[in-house]
């Protein structure tokens, strides 16, 4: 079976997001060598995994970025997982979101972005028990899954042990407060470090897999 590697960035303190998801300290945080550290695990995927909320946000940023990531996150397919029965890609736009898009129609979008903005809208989605889920996707072919979170959904893939491999990329901020990745599991988990990449900005990438046990 492919395997579902996590992605995430992680502050000194534990925290993958603020108290209202607020990650705007992973920009001011990061450097060009992590960013290109990120954009290599990106391109590396088979798939991009993702809750609703995340899905939402990356669909209305990315088909129109001028972001080096941008290539990889608007060409690889996408999933998106939901607790609901059902999930409308049309919905849960903002009414900012709205405009935006309006905005773009009035504008000549490239062929470029209308690609992009097609592949977000042919995005698989994926309802139900999240565990058969991702089973399921890890039983179809090709490179492996890579999940970006929300911080819901990334903590509930980490308490049910379904992460193969965690690339934590840990900022050098502290928030105090804030989305901890780890709140969700039960018991304590051992992981072995694979290996450790550190940046010029104090940015330091690691990665673990779940210790095999004895």
């Amino acid at each position: 079976m492919r395997p579902l590697i996590l992605k995430m960035s992680i502050s000194l303190d534990g925290f993958v997001a603020g108290p209202n998801g607020e990650i705007d300290w992973v920009f001011r945080s990061s450097d060009e060598g992590s960013r290109a550290w990120v954009e290599e695990t990106l391109w590396q995927a088979g798939v991009h995994a993702m809750g609703s909320r995340s899905y939402f946000d990356m669909a209305r940023f990315w088909p129109t970025a001028n972001h080096p990531m941008a290539a990889a996150m608007n060409e690889i397919p996408k999933v998106v997982f939901t607790r609901q029965k059902s999930l409308d890609l049309d919905a849960g736009r903002t009414a900012a979101a709205v405009q935006d898009a309006k905005a773009q129609e009035a504008a000549a979008e490239t062929p470029a972005q209308l690609a992009s903005r097609k592949s977000w809208a042919e995005a698989e989605v994926a309802h139900g028990d999240l565990v058969a889920a991702v089973h399921r996707l890890k039983q179809q072919p090709g490179k492996f899954i890579l999940a970006h979170g929300g911080a819901s959904f990334a903590q509930s893939l980490a308490a049910a042990g379904l992460i193969d491999e965690y690339r934590l990329v840990v900022h050098p901020v502290v928030l105090g407060k804030g989305q901890p990745l780890f709140s969700q599991v039960a018991k304590p988990m051992d992981l072995e470090l694979r290996s450790t990449t550190v940046f010029r900005s104090g940015v330091v990438a690691h990665v673990y897999r779940p210790a095999k046990q004895a």
